[in-house]
């Protein structure tokens, strides 16, 4: 049987494989496991109730999700501060703030208004380990707390909550951001209530895109995924830049003067030069992905920092961060962790140190982001195939083989199971691009045929 948990959480469309019953179960285990001091008859031994804080972005499947969640919880003997509409590094900060027990975030991230998700963040507003995951897996068939009287818990508003994480957002910056006009693409999600004041307080003129959620528009032909509309208005109004953020705003790429892609491998790359140059960034040592362009370690050899690589989600990253002490990691995607100041992804602290270090400096981004050079990459879905055997196929195996002798040092092949889609994800890099399109779509073609369902 798959693994309930993927790379971020329990993910799926909602009423159908995010149920109500499925939400409630989850949260009950969660109780069980994340709850502290539990004894036998389900009281609890420290004489204080846990607490958790909860959170949801503005899809309208996470009104019902959340109200079974905060059911499961109180029902379990847990106390909930209700924290609303915030973005999930918002969350994640509250928890360590507020010293809750753990959090619960009610969000599908980047993905299409009909899904959602459930991610658990421990004391502290740290992923969970997947040892501790499966633990919560577990004890979905397990007997579930059942207190009464004065042990069930009690379900709060958490009312400054946003307040909370805006005057911790402003308190990192090394720079204010005056005289520089940002376009912000909040992806009518999480990140629309806080991301134009946040920026607004901090110097910047702000433009805003994508910030009207009604529950059904979350990522519609905006944010992250869809920078289109944000490439134009930043012509548009000749600003200096545009941010994107996804449904939940633990992402952030960049649209730089001229209306080009600046990706989060691009984003790191500026900031982790940044950071070495005024002696923040630990061992000058990054962390990135697997999927991280082959351009990003190049830059950084050429600048005396090195990369460490982890397999892909800001999860892995994080890990590597905290195990090694480290200050800079993140994904292509635009999860980018600054782990002086967050325990995650937050693509709103990311956008204020990029436009902050514009500010510092007075270069473009255009001129910043040209320090790493872009190999041609192209990354292909292959849906309806067995994703279990990705790694196993032989046939498969040699044509991946073939395709790396065929780049040598030029380029790379990955093949990886998508960890919250069903799908396999075929990627190359190449010095040109009309051999990183050949080779991945012959590869592709391979996938389809091995491993159809």
């Amino acid at each position: 049987m798959p693994r309930l948990f993927g790379t971020d959480g329990v993910r799926g469309l909602a009423n159908h494989d995010l149920t109500v019953e499925l939400s409630l179960g989850l949260a009950q285990a969660a109780a069980v496991v994340l709850g502290k001091g539990r004894v036998a008859d389900g009281r609890r031994a420290s004489g204080r109730r846990p607490v958790a804080v909860v959170a949801r972005d503005p899809r309208v499947s996470g009104e019902f999700i959340s109200a079974a969640v905060a059911a499961g919880l109180a029902s379990s003997g847990v106390d909930i501060y209700d924290a609303g509409v915030i973005p999930t590094p918002a969350l994640a900060f509250l928890v360590a703030d507020f010293e809750a027990d753990f959090g619960v975030m009610i969000s599908a991230s980047h993905n299409p208004a009909p899904d959602n998700g459930i991610k658990f963040f421990a004391r502290g507003g740290t992923k969970l380990p997947d040892i501790v995951e499966d633990r919560i897996e577990a004890a979905l068939a397990e007997p579930k707390l059942a207190p009464d009287g004065i042990e069930v818990g009690h379900i709060r508003r958490f009312s400054d909550a946003e307040d909370r994480y805006v005057v911790h957002l402003v308190s990192t910056l090394p720079h204010r951001l005056d005289g520089i006009h940002v376009v912000l693409d909040c992806a009518h999600g999480a990140a629309s209530g806080v991301s134009p004041d946040v920026f607004a307080l901090a110097g910047a003129k702000v433009t805003v895109l994508g910030a009207e959620p009604d529950g059904y528009n979350i990522n519609d032909g905006v944010g992250s995924t869809h920078l289109d509309k944000l490439a134009a208005a930043v012509l548009e109004h000749g600003a200096d830049l545009g941010i994107a953020h996804d449904g939940d705003a633990d992402r952030c790429l960049a649209i730089d003067h001229l209306g080009r892609v600046v990706d989060g491998d691009q984003i790191m790359a500026v900031l982790a030069l940044s950071m070495k140059e005024r002696g923040t960034l630990t061992d000058d040592t990054l962390v990135a992905t697997v999927m991280s362009n082959l351009g990003l370690r190049v830059a950084m050899r050429e600048h005396g920092i090195s990369v460490l690589q982890t397999s892909v989600g800001d999860r892995y990253v994080l890990e590597a961060l905290n195990e090694k002490g480290l200050a800079l990691g993140g994904e292509q995607s635009g999860h980018v962790i600054m782990s002086e100041f967050a325990t995650t992804g937050d693509g709103i602290l990311t956008g204020l140190h990029l436009v902050s270090e514009m500010a510092r400096t007075g270069k473009s981004l255009a001129e910043l982001a040209s320090v790493m050079t872009v190999y041609p990459q192209i990354l292909v879905n292959v849906r309806g195939v067995d994703r279990e055997r990705v790694h196993t196929d032989e046939v498969l195996a040699a044509a991946v083989q073939a395709a790396e002798a065929e780049l040598g040092e030029t380029g790379r092949v990955l093949l990886r199971a998508s960890g919250t889609e069903p799908l396999v994800r075929v990627m190359v890099e190449a010095a040109d691009q009309a051999t990183a399109d050949r080779l991945a779509h012959a590869l592709a073609d391979v996938v389809r045929e091995r491993l159809a369902l």
